[in-house]
């Protein structure tokens, strides 16, 4: 699971003329081509005590724009830790990753917190919504931490709570809403800054059949708006909305 407050690791020191600074010098601007994403014999390793644990093996993978790709596989294959890399929040212990054409290899924190900003919007397993903020206030939270004016900060929360049918709900708090609802709140604000790549981490593992067809539903929107996905799932509905189901086993990756 990705680390419960990972979504704060954007920097509130951030602004909009500092992204402007680090966009400008070229590292962050798209590469001209149709890949989004790009693995290269990619490892991750953890030290817990004497233990030496292999979370990722030689990982090769490909992913175009626009795609839809599911990742499956059994608890502990990999496939948050694989989600984690691609996004940013975590850097491989060996290996290559570049996600449109920016190597996230051996960035450090600042680059990836403007990255992230950027380019990914992640829908966390446990939602990740912040306690003390309402659900609006949840959604506005990156679009004022990029620097953006008050006038998007105040529209587009509205608008994407909207989307997601949840307006009825916009001065409650996370303790106040359903699983589902918190799960809709979280898709709307990795919607926020309207990112191009969505990473999702079992939107449907701890919902209801009525609240899970929304989510699929909503899954099949983004498809349709271009968005490149990448979804953890077991669930054979969003494996069917995918271009492409890939298989992960004891961190090793096979289609």
């Amino acid at each position: 699971m990705l680390c419960h407050m990972a979504f704060l690791c954007f920097r509130i020191t951030l602004n909009r003329a500092s992204w402007k600074v680090r966009l400008g010098c070229g590292q962050l601007i798209m590469a001209a081509r149709d890949l989004a994403v790009q693995a290269v014999s990619l490892y991750k390793g953890y030290q817990i005590g004497d233990v030496a644990i292999q979370a990722l093996k030689d990982i090769n993978l490909d992913v175009l724009r626009n795609e839809f790709i599911c990742l499956e596989g059994p608890s502990g294959s990999g496939k948050t830790t694989l989600l984690s890399l691609i996004g940013g929040l975590d850097v491989p212990t060996s290996g290559k990753i570049r996600v449109f054409g920016t190597s996230l290899s051996h960035c450090d924190e600042d680059y990836l917190a403007v990255f992230r900003g950027v380019y990914v919007g992640f829908v966390f397993q446990s939602y990740n919504l912040i306690s003390t903020l309402t659900t609006l206030e949840n959604i506005a939270f990156p679009i004022e931490l990029a620097g953006f004016k008050d006038e998007r900060i105040n529209e587009r929360p509205t608008k994407l709570l909207e989307m997601v049918g949840l307006s009825h709900r916009a001065n409650n708090f996370p303790s106040q809403l359903s699983g589902g609802e918190q799960q809709r709140v979280a898709f709307a604000r990795a919607l926020a800054n309207n990112p191009p790549l969505i990473l999702i981490d079992e939107p449907t593992a701890n919902l209801d059949a009525k609240t899970a067809n929304e989510i699929i539903t909503l899954l099949g929107k983004l498809k349709e708006e271009g968005k490149t996905i990448i979804v953890a799932s077991h669930d054979e509905r969003i494996k069917q909305l995918g271009d492409r189901v890939l298989k992960l086993h004891e961190g090793s990756l096979a289609e």
